[in-house]
């Protein structure tokens, strides 16, 4: 029976960057793999570091989002010195496309909104058609303008889990490739976990297993309503420098090839792809940038985001089970830098990060009474 301070159970982008995190500050972390027998959300991650326009509901969820991409250069340039990989991050910034004078005035008074819910931590620009053609030279003549924002980004999802990977193991974590967890059980002071190939004793579990933490949720007290929203995703072949920032939709990647995503499917577990979606998806982005119209997609597929009700993420210490914590989010890159540096110190038992109090479990078994 192998024996750790913390067992992480999921080796996605979540579970890794805390893993990662806690590894670093010298804790003797276990990430506890399915496989590849799992959905591995993680892999088919678009890759945008992403702030604008999240958190209009609630804008904390804003506020950690700036809190990780401030935090996501430095980062990077940490795991290349580390493991000599590179995760191919560019932060100049972001822009939301908008195809009339209405939706980029819609989109200008929504951000505004939001800039100030955040005490105009929050900045953007509005830009009009010539302004947008001076920082992408061959958009489509429909498109009217687009938001922009300095703190947005991208970054490669498949470089950044393989540094966390290589992280964790530098700083003398394991990684174990012990299929699925069936059980959790306190045992004195510690948690077993138990797996398909493997039993694990851990001080503390960090619940990261994307969604099959709807199963191991209830086993430490906690609760994970979470369901499975599909986003498919169209690669091209190489080409020229087209786009130089990431657009909602579109995002050229360091080897040269453009990413077309942004699907939102509920069809359950099913992560495969449809062609009436990809066709869409291939519309848009060619009404986008007219120089795809030709060019050759050579792969597609389809993932599974992990959504709570609301769509924000999902942090909580059981109060029943001390030393239990779970950890859920469909934004595993743009979170990355968050989870590694301020959300894995909590878990070590330092204060929670103020930004993430509204993301319990609780928001969704508030009850308001309704007037007769």
């Amino acid at each position: 029976m192998q024996q750790c301070d913390f067992a992480v159970i999921g080796g996605g982008l979540v579970g890794s960057a805390i893993a990662y995190g806690l590894a670093s500050q010298g804790h003797q972390v276990s990430v506890l793999d399915e496989g590849d027998v799992a959905y591995r959300a993680s892999r088919g991650n678009f890759g945008l570091v992403w702030v604008q326009g999240k958190g209009q509901e609630i804008p904390r969820y804003s506020q950690w989002s700036m809190c990780s991409a401030s935090k996501w250069s430095a980062l990077s340039q940490e795991l290349f010195e580390l493991t000599g990989v590179a995760t191919q991050h560019h932060n100049p910034g972001g822009v939301h496309l908008c195809y009339s004078e209405a939706e980029l005035a819609s989109r200008e008074v929504d951000l505004d909104a939001l800039s100030q819910a955040t005490d105009r931590q929050f900045s953007f620009k509005m830009l009009n058609h010539s302004q947008l053609r001076d920082l992408i030279p061959e958009i489509g003549e429909s498109v009217t303008g687009a938001s922009w924002s300095s703190w947005d980004g991208h970054a490669n999802p498949l470089y950044l889990l393989r540094a966390l990977h290589a992280g964790i193991r530098c700083h003398g974590g394991r990684f174990l490739a012990v299929g699925k967890v069936k059980g959790i059980r306190r045992n004195g002071e510690s948690y077993v976990i138990e797996s398909n190939h493997q039993t694990i004793t851990a001080g503390r579990v960090i619940l990261a297993a994307g969604l099959g933490n709807r199963e191991l949720a209830p086993q430490v007290g906690l609760d994970a309503p979470l369901n499975p929203n599909r986003g498919e995703i169209l690669v091209t072949e190489r080409m020229r420098p087209l786009l130089n920032l990431p657009t909602t939709y579109l995002r050229q990647t360091g080897e040269g090839s453009i990413l077309m995503g942004d699907s939102h499917e509920d069809v359950g577990f099913n992560d495969g792809t449809e062609t009436p979606v990809l066709a869409q998806i291939a519309k848009r982005a060619v009404r986008a940038l007219p120089a795809l119209a030709n060019t050759r997609v050579v792969r597609s597929w389809g993932a599974l985001r992990v959504m709570t009700p609301d769509g924000y993420p999902l942090y909580q210490a059981s109060e029943s089970h001390p030393g239990a914590f779970i950890a859920c989010c469909h934004s595993g890159v743009t979170l990355a830098a968050a989870h590694a540096k301020c959300l894995a110190p909590w878990f070590a038992g330092a204060e929670a990060p103020s930004e993430i109090t509204p993301f319990t479990a609780e928001r969704f078994h508030v009850q308001t009474s309704i007037p007769a």
